[in-house]
């Protein structure tokens, strides 16, 4: 049976010469709901008032900018011949890579300006970041991008998914794997796992190690499923290689900081 099936609209809303995509929307909504989520937590761990809000007016520009630079960078080959679209994040091509990478290296220097532990900064906010991931791949839904290869309808029935996605992973008279639905519920398994670690004596920094590592490692078995992934040369994906360099980098960090005596700190204790 041969189905004719609109795609959703990506604008949200328009007001005179202004256009809002749901991309956008659907993003600023999983930055918000983090930063109450990390807000709350930061109160109860004793941080200064404001330290969140005084950091995400830096960290959110600073990580969408490498996001998008990037995504930019693996597909400069496109971007060189049209530079025109180089601006159009509405399209999407924001890389969760290159936003951490922004938001780590910010958070750093945030950090020593403010003299507060990196580590404890980054325990706080690693939920949040993975709950901000999990609601933008949404973002991606509206797009129809970040899907996987061919699939069937019935195969899609068979996951027993709302009728709204089936319809949506159609795109031009194909059927896709919703690869974006992979990753986002990961994502969100990976979020209570965290909420639950906090109740863990866990060291500091570990909490967010074990985000690195939860996340990458559904990360790089979702990628291998997609076909709009960066690559590096002709066969290596970049998100797999990256995300196979946290998982080893998070590791060593782990038994390195346990060994050297710098993660001491217990994260239920009240100096944690």
């Amino acid at each position: 049976m041969l189905y004719s099936v609109p795609a959703m609209d990506r604008v949200a809303v328009e007001l005179g010469p202004f256009t809002v995509y749901w991309y956008g929307v659907i993003i600023g909504m999983g930055a918000l709901l983090g930063f109450l989520l990390a807000n709350k937590e930061a109160q109860r761990r004793g941080m200064p008032k404001d330290i969140l809000a005084d950091l995400l007016i830096f960290a959110i520009p600073i990580s969408i900018l490498c996001a998008r630079l990037y995504y930019i960078t693996f597909r400069w080959e496109y971007y060189s011949q049209y530079p025109s679209q180089i601006l159009a994040v509405w399209e999407g091509g924001l890389a969760i890579h290159g936003g951490l990478i922004g938001a780590v290296i910010t958070a750093v220097i945030f950090a020593k300006a403010k003299k507060i532990s990196f580590w404890k900064l980054a325990d706080i906010t690693a939920p949040s970041i993975l709950l901000g991931q999990a609601i933008g791949r949404w973002g991606n839904f509206m797009n129809q991008e970040a899907h996987g290869g061919p699939v069937t309808r019935e195969f899609l029935e068979g996951l027993m998914l709302p009728e709204f996605i089936v319809n949506q992973m159609y795109i031009d008279g194909i059927y896709y794997h919703p690869t974006f639905l992979y990753e986002s519920l990961w994502s969100l398994a990976g979020v209570l796992f965290l909420l639950y670690l906090r109740k863990v004596n866990l060291r500091r920094g570990e909490l967010f190690l074990s985000y690195l590592i939860w996340y990458s490692v559904g990360r790089f078995f979702i990628e291998g499923m997609r076909t709009d992934s960066l690559m590096i040369g002709e066969s290596l994906r970049t998100a797999q290689v990256l995300s196979f360099l946290l998982i080893v980098v998070a590791i060593i960090l782990l038994v390195y900081r346990r060994k050297a005596g710098l993660s001491n700190v217990r994260y239920l204790e009240k100096a944690s």
